[in-house]
């Protein structure tokens, strides 16, 4: 099982969609950071994530 981390987050109705959150992600991954964009239907927000090692 690996351990999931919120690296931060952006509302989902942000005139540029899920936009911003993919540049963020691509930032990061551009620094060695394993960043993934998910939507979070309960917050309206797509999400960052970094899936980290197993625990």
């Amino acid at each position: 099982m690996s351990e999931r981390e919120i690296l931060d987050s952006f509302p989902a109705g942000h005139p540029r969609g899920s936009w911003p959150a993919e540049e963020r992600a691509a930032a990061l991954r551009e620094q060695g950071e394993s960043a993934t964009v998910v939507m979070d239907l309960d917050t309206d927000s797509f999400l960052i994530i970094s899936e980290g090692a197993a625990v």
